[in-house]
């Protein structure tokens, strides 16, 4: 801070050491303001906060030491740097300005270039301290961004782990259920649509499906293309990870009938769910990491999507098991799934009314 744009108060009853300072500091460049008393200083304070404040012990009605922790106690005040300039010269009385809040003491009396020297010192390191001030809440703000990006990425337990530790993150969980989705004739019915249609097409409907995970409490795990990969009851683990995933199939279906190819038609959503375990979720290497599911189970849930029916939620029967008490379903029957056999699997239709 130039000594042109420091505002300085001066509070001294004594008429003539305030002219005094204030010619000496007007001399320096600095800008100067007069109190008489303690509390005309506190109402200049709050009217136009300055820089750096002198400030006079004896003084009548409020001395020096309550003025300077009436302004301590202020949030709005409390930074503003004072120098205690009094003829107290007794150690205790400038321990007590140190205790108070004070950050410098000038004995009266006093020569002219050691008020100027003390002064601009503390200018000085009050200027370092803005810088450094400001330097921490860029800082700050930059660790809230990669913050948000990596939540965006990892769960947020996942990044909690990742910042007490740097090894490999997996976790066994004895059972969840997991959901995969996928846009019908993705690829012949997006052709005639350029790039960018495409990809705005697709980041409406995933947002869309991000939301439901929100509001239901589920954990996206990844989208590849077309397809719509979910967990419940991990990495955070839930009773009802079951309902819950059979709430945001539900709700897909409901939320995808507002959306139309270029042609006009209707998009479908063919979806799987399956309920079971153990699986391991885990994160693994030091660079673009991604956390991911394995299990049979896993699975299983892919292939009750991709053997399913557009437009409807395919379940398996132990999805079916959990979940048949508030839910209605239409038993399909038994598919040919590959590396498991036979199956018998079911339609999810809609919750029971209750």
């Amino acid at each position: 801070m130039t000594n042109d744009k420091a505002n300085i108060l001066v509070v001294d009853d004594t008429p003539d050491n305030l002219r005094l300072l204030s010619a000496i500091l007007t001399d320096q460049g600095y800008r100067v303001r007069k109190a008489l008393n303690g509390q005309t200083a506190l109402k200049t304070v709050r009217t136009v906060p300055p820089d750096l404040i002198l400030l006079d012990i004896n003084m009548p009605e409020m001395n020096g030491y309550e003025v300077c922790q009436e302004l301590k106690a202020d949030h709005q005040t409390q930074e503003i740097p004072i120098i205690f300039i009094s003829a107290l010269d007794d150690v205790l009385d400038k321990v007590k300005a140190f205790k108070v809040g004070g950050i410098d003491y000038i004995t009266k009396p006093f020569q002219a270039e050691e008020v100027i020297a003390r002064i601009d010192n503390q200018l000085t390191i009050r200027q370092l301290q803005k810088q450094l001030q400001s330097q921490n809440d860029l800082l700050r703000q930059e660790q809230e961004k990669s913050e948000r990006l990596l939540l965006n990425i990892l769960p947020k337990s996942i990044v909690t782990q990742l910042k007490e530790e740097q090894n490999a993150i997996a976790e066994q969980f004895d059972e969840a259920t997991f959901l995969f989705a996928d846009l019908v004739g993705f690829t012949g019915l997006s052709a005639p649509m350029t790039p960018e249609e495409v990809v705005k097409l697709l980041n409406e409907i995933f947002s869309t499906f991000d939301q439901i995970v929100e509001r239901q409490g589920l954990e996206k795990i990844r989208t590849i293309g077309d397809s719509y990969f979910v967990a419940g009851g991990l990495p955070v683990r839930r009773e009802d990870h079951a309902e819950a995933i059979a709430n945001m199939a539900l709700e897909m279906q409901e939320k995808i009938s507002r959306f139309q190819w270029s042609n006009g038609e209707s998009i479908k959503l063919r979806i799987g769910i399956n309920t079971g375990g153990p699986v391991v979720a885990a994160v693994i290497g030091i660079k673009k990491f991604a956390y991911d599911v394995w299990g049979d189970t896993v699975n299983i849930a892919s292939r009750m999507e991709s053997q399913g029916v557009p437009g409807k939620i395919q379940v398996t029967a132990a999805t079916y098991e959990i979940l048949q008490d508030k839910y209605l379903f239409e038993q399909r029957g038994e598919i040919s799934v590959k590396g498991r056999g036979e199956m018998t699997t079911y339609w999810l239709l809609e919750r029971k009314s209750k």
